[in-house]
């Protein structure tokens, strides 16, 4: 993930965009600066996998669920990722209570902030 992301975080992001996935695909993405990214299912199995990818390949893995499984997500993710991994949380992109926030793996373990489960959220991770 660029400095990008890592500066914006955590911040409120001024929206006029159209509402839809798509778009907060697309914006999750920018914020990221992502030049190559993946969105991938996020099987609990393979968030291993996936972490791997994105550190090896440099490719910002991108994943959405539903909003009431939000916190089961971030939990597998903050449990399961390697501590100096970068983990963001994009949430209500296309709302005017836009928010955004990016941490090291292990700085969400000192200071949790799960999701809520009410909003639709893009979770990321990469270097």
């Amino acid at each position: 993930m660029s400095s990008h992301l890592r500066s914006a975080a955590p911040s409120r992001i001024p929206q006029a965009a159209e509402p839809g996935r798509r778009r907060a695909l697309t914006v999750a993405a920018a914020l990221a600066g992502a030049a190559s990214w993946l969105l991938a299912g996020c099987d609990p199995q393979r968030i291993r996998e996936l972490e791997a990818r994105a550190q090896r390949q440099g490719q910002t893995q991108l994943f959405i669920e539903t909003p009431y499984r939000n916190a089961a997500l971030w939990q597998a993710l903050v449990q399961t990722l390697q501590a100096n991994t970068r983990l963001a949380i994009a949430s209500g992109l296309t709302l005017d209570h836009a928010r955004t926030a990016s941490h090291l793996v292990r700085q969400w373990k000192q200071q949790p902030e799960a999701p809520d489960n009410r909003t639709p959220a893009v979770f990321s991770i990469g270097r």
